[in-house]
């Protein structure tokens, strides 16, 4: 059937224009353009079949064009916290109420919008070590579900170059509280960076891709606590010295386009980076890193340009339960990113309250936080 309904549609059509051309003169069928064109159609010895009226809709050339709109560069966001310790009266405050997720209640959002959050953890997460209570001591141990509530808040990865990674209080664990800590945060999909079961594992990147772009990640410590430097044949830490800085950097540029280097490194409690950080400093930059942020000092320090990377030598305390002021305050630090090109970085102000509890800093404490902070860059000037 579908063969046959095209020439029954001509004759019909045919035999239409047969009758219209018989009517008076007056009543014209077709309009001249229209009987033009089908006089100049024919099908056999038929007359012009009246098929050629498509010629009446507009041709596609007639169609009015316009270019394509460009698409815009990807922006990429990366975000950095200072340093999160989920230790004594933090952890006393989380077994107190069963919630862990509170401490990040006015910062998640903020951190999930990230392409890609990085957080400092400068304490164990195990069921190991018995928990110390809201008590002063320097073993710093939370349990397990921290990690979880970590990922909850959307960080992606951790510094784990840190001094108290291997605290176990007073129980003989040997680095189960340490290989605990790392296998929690990859039970939660969270990759660490900066510790392993040996030197070499320590000093391998973490690359994460996003919009195109692939960002490798080294962390190394300066700070020896408790055997926590991992050795050819030991545990540990990334050790911070300029032959590993420039080991660490030649292998994540092998792997990535944008190389991002955590040192833990600085005394606490200053805000001025002494000359040992700013000669690391020089020196990373040298090796080929594209940028810099620092921690451990729990308080915010400078921030400084050395041929053209910035340089971010500490963002203060983000999580932790020390008393003074200045340990309550740090900076969230944001990154925007075209391609393999920093465009930008905004420093927001933050305050931790005793049980760990973040918030966005009131209005004068965050022009207080800044005004540390450009001094201290101004004093390394």
């Amino acid at each position: 059937m579908t063969t046959l309904k095209p020439i029954l549609l001509i004759l019909a059509l045919a035999t239409l224009l047969q009758a219209c051309q018989s009517q008076p003169p007056s009543q014209p069928a077709l309009s001249p353009q229209v009987s033009q064109q089908a006089s100049t159609s024919s099908l056999g010895a038929q007359p012009a079949q009246p098929a050629a009226s498509v010629t009446l809709s507009p041709t596609p050339t007639s169609l009015p064009t316009s270019s394509p709109t460009p698409t815009p560069p990807a922006i990429t966001t990366l975000l950095f916290t200072g340093v999160i310790v989920p230790a004594r009266c933090v952890q006393a405050a989380i077994d107190t109420s069963g919630n862990h997720d509170y401490l990040y209640d006015e910062v998640r959002r903020l951190i999930n919008e990230a392409d890609i959050a990085v957080g400092t953890l400068n304490a164990t997460l195990s069921e190991v070590p018995p928990h110390t209570g809201c008590v002063s001591t320097y073993v710093l141990v939370g349990d397990p579900e921290n990690a979880d509530a970590m990922a909850r808040a959307g960080f992606d990865v951790m510094s784990v170059a840190t001094n108290h990674i291997k605290d176990c209080g007073l129980t003989t664990c040997g680095d189960g509280a340490f290989f605990d800590t790392l296998e929690h945060l990859q039970r939660v999909g969270i990759l660490a960076v900066g510790a392993g079961e040996n030197l070499v594992a320590a000093m391998q990147p973490v690359v994460v891709e996003a919009n195109g772009t692939r960002f490798g990640i080294v962390s190394l410590g300066q700070i020896e606590q408790g055997g926590v430097y991992a050795e050819a044949g030991k545990p540990g830490i990334a050790v911070l010295t300029e032959e590993n800085v420039r080991l660490a950097i030649e292998r994540a540029r092998q792997v990535s386009d944008v190389v991002i280097v955590m040192p833990h490194w600085g005394p606490e409690d200053v805000s001025v980076p002494n000359w040992i950080q700013r000669n690391l400093a020089a020196q990373i930059v040298e090796a080929g890193a594209d940028l810099v942020v620092g921690n451990h000092t729990h308080v915010v320090q400078a921030v400084q340009e050395i041929d053209g990377v910035t340089v971010f030598y500490g963002l203060g305390n983000f999580i932790f339960d020390q008393w003074r002021l200045r340990h309550k305050q740090g900076v969230i630090l944001v990154l925007k990113f075209e391609g393999t090109k920093m465009l930008s970085y905004e420093l927001i102000p933050t305050h931790v309250d005793g049980d760990g509890r973040v918030h966005l800093a009131a209005p004068d404490e965050a022009a207080e936080i800044l005004e540390r902070i450009e001094g201290a860059s101004q004093a390394i000037e």
